[in-house]
C-alpha cells in the first residue's frame, strides 16, 4: 500500500479527544490531524514521536491531515491509522501472498452476515473450499516484545467472535486475521490482563473451528506491506 501523494513528516505534539492530534509540521506549522483509531493506543502515542500525516485537499473535509505512522523511541514503526489493516490483508489476498488464503477468485468486502448485524471485513469465495470470512483486526499494543490485542475492552471484539464461531458448524471457514502494524512485535497474543472476556471467547472460537493467522508488516515512510507470519501464542508464559 503506497502512500500517494507522499506522506507529510512531523513530532507529536499531543492526541486528544480520540481522534485529534496536534502535530508540528518538520516546516514548523503546527496543524491538527485527524486520528483513524478509537483504541487505547498505549506506546503509540508519547509526544515526541516521529510521525507522518496524509493531505487530503478536500474543502468538505473538516481536517485536511489524517495520522498514517509513528516511531517510537527504539524507532518501531507504527501503523496509527486501523482503517490500513483492511487494505493492507486485502492487497495482500489479491496479490496470493498469503498462502493460507490463497486459490480464491473472488474477494468482497464490508458483507452484511451473522445474527447479531455484523459486516465482515473480507469474504471470500470461489475457491478450493467453502467461503471464507475473514475478519481483521490490527495489532499495535507492545508488551515485553509481545502483541496484545485488544488493547482496550471491546464489546465489538466480541461480538465479531461469538458471530465467527457460529460459522464452522454451518460449513464455512472463519478466520479472525491479526494485522500486526508494529515494527517491535515478534508473536501475538489475546490481551486476557486487558479484556478477560474476549480472551476467554476467542479460545471457545478456536475449539469451535475459528482459524487465526497473524502476520507482521513492512513499513516506510513512502509504503506498507504485508510482511510474514507470526505465531498466535497461546499460553501466558510463551
Amino acid at each position: 500500500m503506497k502512500f500517494t501523494p507522499s506522506l507529510v513528516p512531523g513530532t507529536l505534539i499531543k492526541r486528544y479527544k480520540r481522534f485529534l492530534a496536534d502535530v508540528r509540521l518538520d516546516t514548523s506549522e503546527v496543524v491538527t490531524a485527524h486520528c483513524a483509531n478509537t483504541g487505547a493506543m498505549t506506546g503509540c502515542a508519547e509526544p515526541g514521536f516521529r510521525v507522518w500525516l496524509s493531505y487530503h485537499d478536500d474543502p468538505k473535509r473538516k481536517l485536511a491531515y489524517s495520522w498514517q505512522l509513528a516511531q517510537d523511541a527504539k524507532q518501531h514503526w507504527i501503523g496509527i491509522n486501523t482503517h490500513n489493516a483492511n487494505k493492507l490483508v486485502a492487497e495482500a489476498v489479491r496479490q496470493d501472498r498469503v498462502p493460507e488464503l490463497g486459490g480464491y477468485r473472488t474477494l468482497r468486502q464490508e458483507v452484511r452476515y451473522g445474527e447479531e448485524k455484523s459486516r465482515i471485513d473480507l469474504l471470500l469465495s470461489d475457491g478450493p473450499g467453502p467461503d471464507c470470512f475473514v475478519e481483521v483486526k490490527s495489532v499495535t499494543l507492545l508488551q515485553d516484545g509481545c502483541g496484545y490485542f485488544p488493547d482496550a475492552v471491546t464489546e465489538r471484539g466480541r461480538k465479531h467472535l461469538r458471530e465467527l464461531m457460529k460459522l464452522p458448524a454451518q460449513g464455512f471457514r472463519a478466520v479472525l486475521f491479526f494485522c500486526v502494524q508494529h515494527s517491535g512485535i515478534h508473536h501475538v497474543r489475546a490481551a486476557e490482563h486487558i479484556d478477560a472476556e474476549y480472551s476467554r471467547l476467542l479460545e471457545e472460537a478456536i475449539e469451535r473451528g475459528l482459524e487465526v493467522l497473524c502476520y507482521d508488516c513492512q513499513f516506510s515512510a513512502e509504503k506498507i506491506e504485508l510482511n510474514q507470519a507470526l505465531d498466535l501464542v497461546a499460553d501466558k508464559k510463551g
